[in-house]
């Protein structure tokens, strides 16, 4: 199976794959200290994560937020953020593996987290919904 590659969005027009990206998020905080992102379809979907942050309200301490794939069990560290220190990190293009938990480890948050889900649907239907579409003068009518 092909895998969708983000740098080939430029030619997207010649792949039969139907590419849906979405802006995705979820929040950490001391009572919500995990979040699972799950999918329970047949479909190709890839998870790149873009930016995590403190809130403006969260105490000077060190706040580490960890992602761990449900593949391998194994948590990673990805961000170590303080407020007076690091409030954000950018981590243009982050690629995790699906399905994933993140954890706030430490600190109490908010911490929110922010990225780019695709979904490619290369289905025969798909593909015949995009041939079918028409941008010509009569779709204005």
């Amino acid at each position: 199976m092909d895998r969708f590659n983000i740098s080939s969005l430029s030619s997207l027009s010649s792949l039969t794959k139907k590419p849906v990206c979405v802006m995705w998020g979820c929040i950490l905080t001391g009572n919500q200290r995990q979040f699972v992102f799950e999918v329970n379809d047949l479909l190709e979907h890839q998870l790149f994560i873009k930016t995590i942050c403190l809130d403006a309200a969260a105490k000077d301490e060190l706040h580490v937020v960890e992602v761990q794939s449900m593949i391998t069990a194994k948590s990673t560290p990805i961000a170590s953020l303080k407020p007076s220190v690091m409030p954000m990190v950018s981590l243009y293009g982050l690629e995790v593996n699906l399905p994933v938990t993140f954890n706030l480890h430490s600190g109490g948050g908010p911490v929110y987290i922010y990225g780019q889900h695709i979904t490619i649907d290369d289905s025969e239907e798909a593909v015949e919904e995009e041939s079918h579409e028409h941008l010509g003068p009569s779709s204005f009518y």
